[in-house]
């Protein structure tokens, strides 16, 4: 009878090991479904750039360093070997989207251009549609980190390599901050 009984015990020891290490699995392959989705969304905005560039170009002859840049920018993105590079790359490409869209507006012609409004049309719905992937792969980072960080699924999470993933922040401290509005 005692040896059923401590057989019980380990059994039900092993299917909770078993159960934690799958929790981190399903965990894990959820941020990485989640990056995923994000990287498909930075594809998109990756490949819009060229056309971006070519539309502004002709209009935007004293603004070649911000074309520069974020040539310079998705290149350095594309290359990332990991994803804090990738992250920091990323974050320099919308700062630097977002300044050709306020550049943007000091040229009427190109504001009336149909091909720039179709692409900062596309660009706008990428926008959006990264923030929701990002959204998304927070929530899934989030629970894989509490569940690598709790107790005992940081004994399984260890011994086995799982690791926190990283979040999607803003690296800007301005971005952070309250806008005021005034309608004097």
């Amino acid at each position: 009878m005692g040896i059923g009984i401590f057989l019980a015990v380990v059994a039900a020891f092993v299917f909770y090991v078993i159960s934690l290490y799958n929790g981190l699995v399903s965990k894990k392959t959820l941020a990485e479904e989640g990056f995923s989705g994000i990287d498909v969304q930075l594809k998109r905005r990756a490949d819009l750039i060229p056309n971006l560039i070519e539309t502004v170009k002709g209009y935007m002859q004293h603004e070649k360093s911000t074309l520069e840049n974020i040539t310079a920018l998705r290149a350095r993105a594309q290359g990332a070997t990991s994803v804090d590079d990738r992250l920091v790359a990323e974050a320099g490409i919308t700062k630097a989207l977002a300044g050709i869209m306020m550049v943007a507006e000091n040229y009427p012609q190109l504001q009336a251009s149909s091909s720039f409004v179709n692409l900062q049309g596309q660009l706008s719905e990428i926008e959006n549609q990264l923030q929701m992937a990002r959204r998304y792969y927070n929530g899934a980072a989030r629970d894989l980190n509490v569940m690598v960080d709790q107790f005992p699924g940081n004994l399984i999470a260890a011994r086995f390599g799982f690791t926190k993933k990283p979040f999607f922040e803003l690296d800007n401290e301005a971005d952070r901050q309250v806008q005021k509005v005034s309608f004097n």
